[in-house]
């Protein structure tokens, strides 16, 4: 995993006092919120009335925020038991909790999004040596991949995410006691930052997938445009392949490249999602929760490495833009 031989004492001194402040938050929140519930409740359901929000949008959503508050704290408990019981190193039982976590925050999401989840193609998770290359459409993107094939599908994902996700207490503590990397956006050693990719996929069993997303961002209007501009500039090679892209953004190669390279043997899983786009804000989720039921539908296909002869850029932008025509066709469904 790219991790020194020796204690690096200054990470562990970061990660404590990360955890002192975001497990504490954690705490705090679930107490306060719902000690306090009989005063805020009413005055939600009274806000979202006046404002003839019929199907209570704000009230659903301090609601699953609540619900997170005990669910988070529930994992951050059941951690800390698994230390004490010294089972900390225990992957098999952390990606049951890796599960159960991932169901408990679906099952809330679905019905405070009052949302029906389509999962066509699940045979493609029916084993992993794989590498799952996802869409980035929204803030639950990891949490939906999480539940497909971790709860549903019983697979031992091995996560590539942004750094800062670390101050999610659930991600740090149970995220850092199996295989996933957590890469430091603003470092000036990637080579290194690569090589720790890599190695996520270099010994994956037949239960393990790893997943990572090669946007690097969630999608947007803007992010779109302002990947164009530096690939105009830096790659205009890759402009006939991207210019087209609707929906999803090009990628960003470097990561998807190094994973795929260490695990030269891997099948790849394409994966791609509609219904929770425009929610890459919690402004876009309450949007989102003021119109009708939404449906989300989450595709995959899985190809053989054999069938690969080159898995390189221009093989990422082939697959996007290919990607990006069936969201679109996907879309106008629902139109």
């Amino acid at each position: 995993m790219g991790r020194p031989l020796t204690p690096d004492y200054a990470a562990l001194g970061a990660r404590l006092r990360r955890r002192v402040i975001s497990v504490t938050a954690v705490f705090l929140l679930a107490a306060l919120v719902t000690v306090s519930a009989p005063l805020w409740l009413g005055l939600v359901v009274l806000i979202d009335l006046i404002r003839f929000r019929w199907t209570l949008p704000l009230t659903r959503l301090l609601l699953f925020g609540w619900y997170w508050s005990i669910i988070e704290s529930a994992g951050v408990l059941i951690s800390f038991a698994l230390w004490l019981a010294g089972q900390s190193s225990n992957h098999r039982l952390h990606y049951r909790l890796m599960g159960w976590w991932a169901g408990k925050l679906m099952s809330g999401l679905r019905v405070m999004m009052r949302a029906t989840i389509d999962v066509t193609d699940e045979g493609v998770f029916d084993s992993g040596q794989a590498i799952l290359l996802c869409r980035h459409a929204s803030l639950a993107d990891s949490l939906l991949s999480a539940w497909v094939v971790c709860t549903r599908r019983g697979l031992h994902p091995r996560y590539v995410l942004k750094r800062e996700l670390l101050w999610d207490p659930c991600l740090d503590i149970v995220g850092l006691r199996v295989p996933n990397y957590f890469v430091d956006r603003g470092s000036r050693q990637s080579e290194d930052e690569l090589a720790s990719v890599a190695s996520l996929g270099s010994d994956l069993q037949e239960s393990d997938i790893a997943v990572i997303f090669p946007e690097g961002t969630r999608s947007s209007s803007a992010k779109r445009v302002s990947a164009l501009a530096r690939i105009r500039e830096h790659s205009p090679e890759r402009l006939h392949a991207t210019q087209r892209l609707q929906h999803l953004i090009p990628v960003r190669p470097s990561g998807s490249l190094a994973l795929l390279n260490g695990a030269p043997s891997a099948d790849v899983v394409l994966a791609w999602h509609t219904g929770f786009d425009g929610l890459s804000t919690f402004g876009g989720v309450l949007r989102a929760m003021i119109s009708d039921d939404i449906e989300i539908v989450f595709k995959a296909r899985r190809i053989g490495r054999s069938s690969i002869a080159n898995a390189g850029v221009t093989w990422l932008d082939e697959m996007w833009a290919k990607m990006d025509v069936e969201v679109d066709e996907q879309l106008r469904k629902r139109s």
